[in-house]
């Protein structure tokens, strides 16, 4: 093998390597998730190259009056408020910006039925700063949300 082939090959294998440990950075924020108010389990999970959060549990599953699961009552989309709020997608669209963090992204309120801008930062492999926001980063709140479980475990 000359020493341009040598060269090329550790090249493509070290770029290589340097895309997969991305990547693993990336997907460490799969998993469940409980916000801070206990309400809600959230799963995030890889569709395509971005991150999608959905509920997949409620502390009170069912509206106190009709005995009905509980609906997303306050969508300001008239036609997408009886849509159960189990399985509703709540984290959209978000891509891996580097650094421990997701960007690009959006997060619904269902108490108010607001959708804002989003980025999530990972402080430690079991919390996540969530900050919702409408213009800049700096107008808004940050909910701090703990994992309960890691896929595959």
């Amino acid at each position: 093998m000359n020493l341009f082939f040598k060269s090329a090959l550790s090249l493509l294998f070290f770029t290589l390597s340097l895309g997969l440990s991305a990547q693993a950075d990336a997907d460490r924020l799969l998993g469940v998730w409980e916000p801070s108010n206990g309400k809600a389990r959230v799963k995030i999970e890889k569709i395509g190259p971005k991150y999608y959060g959905k509920i997949v549990w409620l502390r009170e599953p069912l509206d106190p009056k009709s005995q009905q699961p509980k609906t997303d009552k306050n969508n300001p989309d008239e036609a997408l408020r009886s849509v159960p709020l189990k399985g509703y997608r709540l984290l959209k669209d978000f891509t891996y910006s580097g650094n421990n963090a997701w960007a690009e992204g959006t997060i619904y309120d269902p108490e108010n039925g607001s959708t804002y801008s989003c980025t999530i930062t990972m402080k430690d492999p079991n919390t996540l700063d969530i900050r919702g926001y409408i213009g800049i980063s700096t107008f808004g709140r940050t909910d701090v949300w703990k994992r309960l479980q890691i896929p595959g475990k």
